[in-house]
């Protein structure tokens, strides 16, 4: 378990739904990985994402789903590409990312409270 953090500092990340739709395969990455467009509604609009997922998914399975993303990281360098929001999983017991989601349809661009 991380160290206790306040619930101030919770509050600080901007965790978001948002549907992916577009993704196709990333070669230029080192480890295995698809880019992402992510649409999170009309106050953020529509933002990329590299995720290392290809162990459970494919391009095809992953356009229309809903995911979660943190919106307020710093854009970071990935190769060739920008990715603007760091897309949340969590490992399997192999070590291959499972998509964190929510289990109904929300609006995209709903805030984690």
């Amino acid at each position: 378990m991380s160290e206790t953090i306040s619930f101030a500092d919770f509050e600080k990340v901007d965790i978001r739904t948002g549907t992916v739709v577009a993704a196709e395969v990333f070669p230029q990455a080192r480890k295995p990985a698809f880019k992402l467009r992510i649409d999170f509604g009309p106050e953020i609009g529509e933002k990329k994402s590299s995720a290392q997922i290809t162990e459970h998914y494919t391009p095809e399975s992953l356009v229309g789903r809903q995911v979660m993303a943190v919106v307020n990281f710093p854009p970071r360098q990935i190769g060739p590409f920008m990715s603007e929001v760091l897309t949340l999983g969590f490992l399997d017991a192999n070590g291959a990312v499972v998509l964190a989601s929510v289990d109904k349809t929300v609006a995209d661009g709903s805030r984690l409270m």
